[in-house]
């Protein structure tokens, strides 16, 4: 945590989904565990590389001699079963008011993250959020958290330097993400403190965002 309020200025913001807005670890552990006993694995084994990243990342990382197809066809299987899962999901505190600061002060921002278009929709509206326009799905990228290419493509899209994007991430690939793209990051919940976010907050109730022009100030702590 922050022992004392933080003020970082930024321009733009991009914003990860599960474990930062959207809290879905409820299914994400039901159905991760059921792959590690179907495939032999201790589930806190999985569960410690699973966060933040692709399905099919991590069992590129767990199967390395497993193929890319495989894994692809795995991974899918799994997005619909995620997908068709809601049960559990819920927002991360102070979620719904720290987008609503951000829609309503015309703030620049756009969700990046590991899930594919179906699950984030999903998910978004599972917990009652709006989703972003601007946004870096599964689709959009060649490679996985914690490659810096999805939050790359999310300033690209907003049209704001690296340097002058900050980011909101839970899990250490995606803060290593955040980091290696150059950007600032606001490690989000109990998982981002042992990754060297920029700042660390309990959940979003921690932050407040003021705009003065073109510049954002984040008051976090």
């Amino acid at each position: 945590m922050t022992a004392t309020p933080t003020v970082l200025s930024a321009r733009a913001l991009l914003l990860d989904m599960d474990g930062t807005l959207v809290n879905s670890d409820a299914v994400v552990e039901r159905i991760w565990r059921r792959w590690a006993a179907d495939h032999g694995f201790d589930g806190d084994d999985v569960m410690a590389v699973a966060h933040g990243r692709q399905g099919h990342a991590t069992m590129a990382e767990l199967l390395p001699g497993r193929s890319q197809e495989e894994n692809l066809a795995d991974n899918a299987r799994m997005l619909a079963q995620e997908t068709a899962d809601m049960d559990g999901v819920v927002p991360v505190p102070g979620a719904a008011e720290f987008l609503d600061s951000l829609l309503s002060g015309g703030v620049p921002h756009a969700l990046v993250t590991s899930a594919d278009v179906a699950l984030s929709t999903g998910r978004m509206a599972a917990a009652g959020l709006p989703y972003p326009a601007v946004r870096v799905t599964a689709e959009n990228v060649g490679a996985s958290k914690p490659d810096p290419e999805g939050f790359l493509k999310g300033a690209a899209e907003l049209g704001i330097a690296p340097a002058d994007c900050v980011v909101f991430e839970d899990s250490g690939a995606g803060i290593a993400a955040g980091r290696a793209a150059g950007m600032r990051v606001v490690g989000v919940g109990p998982r981002a403190g042992a990754h060297g976010p920029t700042v660390h907050v309990a959940d979003l109730r921690s932050v407040r965002v003021e705009v003065s022009g073109e510049e954002i100030l984040l008051h976090v702590g």
